[in-house]
């Protein structure tokens, strides 16, 4: 058995694909798992670090703003995608996998094009709530599409009926109690903040946690620990630099124990992207939700409404968001546990715990051909 995955350029597209990948492995370690993505993103690094065969395409995203400046690189865009499509398809036929899955980025759309002209079976996985254009142009061409949020089918045109398979969470996150994860943190009943905006950080969200720290700095109420990212710890060290730091509170450049943070969390803020938003739903977690307004069809609004609607999150759009702001609504969740309890309670139900399995069971389908 040969499956072949393409997608990339960010975490949240490329993560679901290595847990599939390691999900089938663990089921058939004889199976070959191969990875088509760019040699310049986050794939290059992350996949051959899983030990899976890597091969790379030149493509480009193309640019919806009209100016002389994009025009140029739209046009450098369609060279690169008659060459990638050559590529995509000159190693389809070297490599002659059983099924080609797509998890979304500019770079699994010749892929999966050429592996629909080839008769390859193909599935497209969708991790958010308002689709990607490859996957909009894909879609009615797959033997399977796969969304995460059954909200995205009313933005596509199938000719059969999406499965609904939710995201795949890291097993880790899973696998230890909120007790045990406080204990190990060494907190007290007191309640936990967990902020993050990011691995490369978000500046309006750091600008206004500052503020929240201020605020709550030395009354020892509650636990906080926020990760800044990579761009923004010194220049948030830089605001803080004027008071005196509580022992409850916490700022890092990263979140590397991020299991253990987000099961020990109360409340949790942070932007909404696919991934992160299914963690926050597995674990269980009341959030405030700062959707990122800067990527692609503003779908991180789209999928912190589906959490928003579920009654599990209250979001604050970044056009909206102040320091002021955020303290109230932290303010008015932290100090209420019933509506926090009934929040969590709502992140639960509306979990998808076995996304791995439904995913697999698919590719296996269209392996057997049943």
């Amino acid at each position: 058995m040969h499956i072949l995955f393409a997608g990339g350029g960010t975490a949240g597209h490329i993560n679901p694909a290595l847990a599939v990948a390691g999900y089938i492995k663990e089921r058939h370690p004889d199976a070959k798992i191969s990875y088509i993505g760019t040699a310049e993103k986050l794939e290059a690094k992350l996949v051959p670090e899983k030990g899976y065969d890597f091969y790379t395409i030149d493509v480009a995203g193309f640019q919806r703003k009209i100016t002389p400046k994009n025009i140029v690189k739209n046009i450098s865009a369609v060279k690169k995608a008659v060459v990638a499509s050559s590529d995509s398809k000159r190693f389809l036929k070297e490599l002659k996998p059983d099924v080609v899955v797509g998890t979304g980025g500019y770079v699994s759309g010749p892929v999966l094009k050429e592996a629909q002209k080839l008769g390859i079976k193909t599935a497209i996985h969708e991790q958010n709530a308002f689709p990607g254009v490859t996957t909009k142009m894909l879609a009615a061409g797959a033997d399977c599409v796969m969304l995460a949020m059954p909200e995205a089918e009313k933005h596509l045109k199938l000719t059969k009926k999406p499965v609904i398979t939710g995201n795949p969470i890291r097993g880790e996150l899973l696998k230890i109690t909120k007790a045990e994860a406080r204990q190990k943190l060494g907190l007290d009943n007191r309640p936990l903040i967990l902020s993050f905006g990011g691995s490369l950080g978000a500046r309006r969200v750091n600008e206004a946690v500052t503020e929240l720290i201020k605020w709550h700095n030395g009354t020892d109420k509650f636990y906080h620990i926020h990760g800044t990212g990579k761009a923004g710890y010194e220049t948030m060290k830089e605001a803080l630099s004027g008071i005196t730091l509580s022992e409850t509170v916490d700022v890092r450049e990263y979140i590397t124990d991020m299991d253990v943070c987000m099961a020990a969390a109360d409340l949790v803020i942070c932007r909404a992207g696919a991934i992160t938003l299914g963690e926050l739903q597995a674990c269980g977690k009341p959030s405030v939700l700062i959707p990122s307004p800067y990527v692609a069809e503003n779908h991180q609004f789209h999928n912190a409404m589906t959490l928003k609607r579920a009654g599990a999150a209250d979001i604050i759009e970044e056009k909206d968001l102040t320091g002021e702001k955020l303290i109230d609504t932290v303010s008015m969740l932290i100090e209420n546990p019933t509506k926090l309890s009934r929040m969590s309670e709502a992140a639960k139900k509306s979990a998808i715990l076995n996304a791995n399995e439904r995913i697999y069971e698919i590719i296996m389908k269209l392996y057997t051909g049943a």
